[in-house]
């Protein structure tokens, strides 16, 4: 779904504990738990794939410090006040964040705009929490488990300044189009949680969904591309590059951004 590092130097592995019997890294309520929602609600969507990966004594230390203030859980239990949690400031919802540091970076750059940064990977939770506490990026949450939970069950209408979803997962084979995250059903349930106007970010490498996904916001009747032409919209400066995409650049890979705004009326 999101980028992810080849290899992290000069630090020290430990396991990530895997949810069986109830074998949790932290206390219930107390951290982040694999699928939180669970069974409890039907998901033609999913944004996320599970997977097990390892947690760095440095990315455990900023979970254990920093989650009970700056994380959440995506139960679907709980309708969250956004205006509380990040002291009235305009929020946008980031869909996979990968180890978080273009997020640090577009929070440090702009302190007036909260981030609520949507993922399920441990090791990257933990190095985003890390990276906010020693920089002070109180403008910061992250959220653990499923966006479509998350906007279908948690968030009120009109709540968002704006999402962005980079780099998600292109689920490549024509088989597993179905679960690419950016289609019709998706948007339409994002489209009320924006504010009219709120932006809506993409951004991709892999051709053949950046096609897809022009196609598919351009026909929705919720959304309007501000580009003029009704193409592919040059990076905006606040979109750092990221390694990963840098990497991709190198193999001759051509990045797509796309920018569409929530019509005024729905």
């Amino acid at each position: 779904m999101s980028e992810q590092p080849e290899n992290t130097p000069h630090t020290t592995p430990v396991e990530q504990p895997v949810a069986r019997r109830g074998s949790r890294m932290f206390a219930p309520g107390e951290g982040p738990s694999p699928d939180p929602a669970g069974a409890h609600f039907e998901r033609r969507i999913r944004s996320f794939q599970p997977r097990r990966s390892r947690v760095t004594a440095g990315q455990a230390e900023a979970m254990l410090k920093r989650w009970p203030d700056w994380g959440l859980d995506i139960d679907g239990k709980q309708v969250l006040d956004l205006d509380e949690m990040f002291g009235g400031l305009p929020v946008v919802l980031e869909i996979g964040f990968g180890m978080g540091e273009a997020t640090a970076q577009m929070a440090a750059a702009d302190p007036g705009t909260g981030i609520l940064a949507v993922d399920v990977h441990t090791p990257g939770q933990g190095n985003l929490l890390g990276l906010a506490d020693r920089n002070g990026l109180t403008n910061v949450r992250v959220a653990n488990g499923d966006a479509i939970i998350l906007l279908r069950e948690m968030l009120r209408p009109e709540s968002l300044a704006g999402c962005r979803v980079y780099f998600p997962d292109p689920w490549p084979k024509k088989r597993h189009h179905k679960r690419r995250l950016i289609q019709p059903e998706f948007l339409s349930l994002l489209a009320p949680r924006l504010v009219p106007g709120g932006l809506l970010h993409c951004a991709t490498d892999w051709e053949p969904y950046a096609e897809q996904m022009l196609e598919v916001l351009s026909a929705h009747p919720d959304f309007e591309n501000t580009q003029a032409d009704g193409g592919y919209a040059p990076r905006p400066g606040y979109r750092p590059l990221t390694r990963f995409e840098g990497q991709g650049l190198d193999k001759g890979h051509v990045v797509h951004d796309l920018l569409f705004t929530r019509r005024a009326t729905l």
